[in-house]
């Protein structure tokens, strides 16, 4: 089955693959997206090397030259996967792109079943799956994840927000006008568009290595989701503030009625040290919010970049690309 652009041709699906220490597994994937792919649509792949530490620049770098439809994106240092992929999409030419890992976990074949579903006038698909081939402790991770996320994004709790998924053009362009060091892609899908769907699909197993998601990395993306998206931690820690304070005025009425009843009874130091410590807590967790809120905001402000691009191969603007 050919899938049909609107100009009447082939449909031109962008892949972008943002590539760290990927180099034993990226020329496979490459090959078989072009296999799987190339039929029916008009296919580039665009590889995003976010500074891998092993030889992946390299191997970008020669399939890039050797195959047309392939291009490389070299970022200058470790941005991040998600700066990564905004990288890939401000490079990509195609009607939609698929966002895809370099770990074999989203086959190549699969692919397809997004942008047919994306076909039906979505701007975005997401895949599901009906069984995640991560370790236990990253599923937890990504469940407590998406948890956070349905609290803070306008989303239905139903829908996963995994990284395996395609957006139309319209979408590609409305992201990639964040200029921000602190992309969250899915943030910034769901703040663009309510149109979106979902797609089951196949997760394999990864072919080698292991994951790269650490739980700094983990926190990080937590942060990003926190404070570029919603003031909810904010108002959280104001009605932390107001619950103490009523606590502590209710318990300043029951000391001073129980000292009136028994003028005897010594002053505990532990129920002050108690309070004391909770109110200071919260009044730390505030200013904490507030220093992350105005830290990031100095950072986008004195020019701090969203990823900084070393080269280049293929990434020159094409005649038909109409951008």
């Amino acid at each position: 089955m050919q899938e049909i652009n609107r100009a009447g041709g082939k449909l031109r699906v962008s892949v972008v693959i943002p590539v760290f220490n990927g180099s034993q597994t990226i020329q496979g994937l490459t090959g078989e997206l072009h296999a799987a792919l190339s039929e029916s649509f008009e296919l580039e792949v665009v590889l995003v090397n976010d500074c891998s530490a092993d030889d992946s620049a390299v191997v970008c770098a020669e399939l890039a030259r050797t195959h047309p439809w392939v291009r490389f994106v070299d970022l200058a240092r470790n941005f991040g996967e998600h700066n990564a992929v905004m990288a890939g999409l401000a490079h990509c030419s195609g009607d939609c792109a698929a966002i895809v890992d370099d770990d074999f976990q989203n086959p190549p074949s699969e692919v397809r079943k997004l942008v047919e579903k994306l076909q039906e006038g979505y701007d975005v698909v997401f895949s599901r799956y009906h069984d995640k081939q991560h370790h236990p402790l990253r599923n937890l991770a990504s469940r407590f994840n998406n948890a956070v996320a349905t609290a803070l994004l306008p989303k239905d709790r139903r829908l996963y927000l995994a990284s395996f998924k395609v957006i139309n053009r319209f979408l590609i362009d409305e992201i990639t006008r964040y200029e921000g060091p602190f992309p969250y892609i899915d943030g910034l899908i769901l703040r663009a568009t309510s149109n979106y769907a979902t797609q089951l699909v196949v997760h394999d197993p990864r072919q080698s290595g292991r994951s790269n998601y650490t739980l700094r990395k983990l926190l990080r993306l937590w942060l990003a989701m926190f404070t570029n998206f919603s003031i909810l931690p904010l108002r959280a820690a104001s009605l932390a503030g107001f619950f103490f304070a009523a606590v502590g005025l209710v318990l300043a009425v029951v000391f001073f009625i129980e000292k009136l009843n028994n003028p005897d009874l010594p002053t505990g130091w532990a129920s002050l040290v108690v309070i004391f410590l909770t109110v200071s807590g919260v009044q730390l967790f505030a200013l904490g919010m507030l220093g992350e809120y105005l830290g990031r905001l100095f950072l986008k402000d004195n020019g701090s970049p969203m990823f900084v691009v070393r080269r280049t191969i293929n990434c020159e603007p094409r005649e038909d690309e109409g951008r």
